[in-house]
């Protein structure tokens, strides 16, 4: 841990600070329909595409709002399905890639449908330009579009008085994809282009390296969907090495700007809840309990990774002191431990899954860190609007408990909570470890499970039990060490990626209609205030309690345990 690192980290925090709560107000506007300095260009394009499509504005109530969403997420995914399995007669394919094998043309279509972008495939090797630019890259869009126009229906359930909609989905999705993700893009690709990341449609290059052999270095698209895999925190990497890949991640400075995409929007949106809610104390509450989570994980990752592997001292304390600067295994030598632990935690914090460094080679707390953050729900500002309505169950949860505390009825921001509102919370809390310890269960106790599994032991726990963990998440990183591409863990794996994904919506959006429909009670002295350092504690206490230790268990069998008997001299 030096004091370039820590300096690192503190530009980092101040330029997302900087740079979120203008960004949220603006949300707030485009999203509501307010006037922008946008306008004057995307206005005549957006009443355009809803001619074109025959999008009438009416609002939706919750019901239609879910229907349409899953019609239209589900639709794209059979689309991107037939693409992949086609795409050997489709164009932009100076590879002559062959089409996808079935079982993981299902996997990939429903890891990009859901905002996931799992890749148990190499992609320079499997998927023609074509179908990263129509098949993957539109789901890059729309998938973090859904994600936002679900946080932000539930706001509009939150601020709304005895209404029975939420808003209209297609406008929400073709507004922020119009006003918002396009725009970002378009500053952020450039940028990438000047800084070195390949931006072209040629075919791979052969070359012959220094010693006389030879190597194709792989080419395509890659800055226009860097832009938007980072900013709609999608993770899916053109090249198989992620953004450790020097075509995909050349500079220090593209790095910190791709560190920075992944959690601008997330932490903009916290804004845009209390710009829209009227309370901007509220949204800096959230945002502060959001803040410390994260610091504490960084911290923690910074700190195991900063030590030198104890197993080296077993074997020789000479070299133990060579690498006294830290456990390099694993990590990119551009940006040093300081940044592979920032980049693990913000994109494990968020659902982006983009790596820089290979988490598989962190120590096991190290490692755990990174597993932790997705088990918390990937609210520590999380996916861009998942981060958002699932703190917002966590808020729900928290003011229903602090209501207990005192004796009566719970209530948020004028809205009273009851019986149904906390149903559709436990729901929503309750669904993601039933998917994700079921089918880790699974695949331990199974040939299908355990076959394609390179380390044996508490480590060989942990790889399961985070693939299974970052599908369900929708994050998409991976401990390396298994091997993914399997019918078991292509299907499997996809099917947690849904749940994770739609089956949350759903009560999350039940929740917002339940909230619209309910009258607004003025506060009263019994009420407890949700803007205050206090509610930021009781919600970062109501995360740990009941997202960290439903997973303690696990924990204990995997990590715990490896981090224990790697200091008695035992590998894995």
């Amino acid at each position: 841990m030096t004091p370039n690192g820590w300096l690192q980290f503190l530009v980092f925090f101040a330029a997302l600070l900087l740079l979120s709560r203008p960004l949220g107000i603006y949300i707030a506007h485009v999203i509501e329909g307010g006037k922008t300095f946008l306008d004057p260009v995307l206005r005549p394009i957006e009443r355009l595409i809803y001619r074109i499509s025959g999008i009438e504005a009416e609002e939706m109530n919750w019901r239609e709002y879910a229907g349409a969403m899953l019609l239209f997420s589900f639709a794209s995914l059979a689309l991107t399905y037939l693409v992949e399995r086609a795409q050997h007669f489709l164009p932009w394919n100076p590879q002559h890639l062959p089409g996808v094998a079935a079982d993981l043309a299902w996997n990939t279509a429903a890891s990009f449908t859901t905002n996931t972008n799992w890749q148990a495939y190499t992609p320079e090797s499997t998927m023609s330009y074509f179908t990263q630019m129509v098949g993957l890259a539109y789901h890059n869009f729309l998938s973090a579009a859904v994600g936002i126009a679900v946080a932000i229906a539930l706001v509009r359930g939150i601020i709304r008085k005895q209404s029975a909609s939420i808003g209209n989905f297609w406008v929400d999705i073709t507004r922020t994809t119009l006003y918002l993700l396009l725009p970002l893009c378009l500053l952020l690709a450039p940028v990438l282009i000047e800084q070195g990341v390949v931006q072209n449609l040629k075919p791979y290059t052969a070359v012959s390296t220094l010693d006389h052999g030879q190597q194709t270095l792989a080419q395509g698209p890659v800055a226009s969907q860097e832009a938007i895999k980072m900013l709609g925190t999608n993770g899916g990497g053109f090249f198989n090495a992620n953004s450790s890949h020097p075509f995909e991640n050349p500079t220090p400075l593209t790095n910190f700007l791709e560190m920075l995409s992944i959690f601008l929007i997330p932490a903009a949106l916290v804004f845009a809840l209390g710009e829209m809610t009227g309370s901007p104390g509220h949204g800096r509450a959230v945002f502060a309990s959001m803040a410390m989570l994260f610091i504490a994980g960084f911290l923690t990752i910074y700190w195991a990774e900063s030590q030198p592997h104890p197993l080296l001292h077993h074997v020789d304390q000479h070299v133990s002191a060579l690498q006294s600067g830290g456990n390099m295994e694993g990590k990119e030598v551009r940006f040093g431990i300081s940044q592979s632990a920032l980049f693990a935690a913000a994109t494990t914090d968020a659902s982006c899954g983009a790596v820089n460094s290979m988490h598989d080679s962190f120590t096991p707390l190290g490692g755990m860190v990174t597993l932790v953050n997705i088990m918390l729900g990937e609210i520590v500002f999380g996916g861009v609007g998942s981060g958002l309505y699932g703190i917002l169950i966590y808020v729900v949860l928290s003011v229903f408990i602090a209501g207990l505390m005192v004796g009566r009825t719970p209530e948020y921001l004028g809205k009273k909570i009851e019986s149904f509102d906390v149903k559709m919370a436990m729901l929503y809390v309750l669904i993601f470890p039933l998917i994700i310890l079921v089918l880790t269960a699974i695949s331990l106790l199974s040939p299908m499970g355990l076959g394609s599994l390179n380390n044996s032991g508490p480590h060989g726990l942990t790889e399961i039990l985070y693939a299974f963990t970052s599908a369900a998440g929708n994050n998409g990183s991976a401990f390396a060490g298994l091997s993914a591409n399997t019918h078991w863990y292509n299907y499997s794996l996809g099917f947690a990626m849904l749940i994770g994904r739609f089956l949350m919506m759903v009560p999350v959006l039940a929740l917002a209609g339940n909230l619209a429909q309910k009258k607004s009670v003025p506060p009263s002295h019994g009420t407890f205030p949700v803007n205050t350092a206090l509610f930021s504690l009781l919600l970062t206490g109501i995360i740990l309690i009941v997202g960290a230790l439903t997973f303690f268990p696990a924990l204990s069998l995997g990590p715990v345990l490896e981090h224990l008997l790697l200091h008695a001299g035992h590998l894995f």
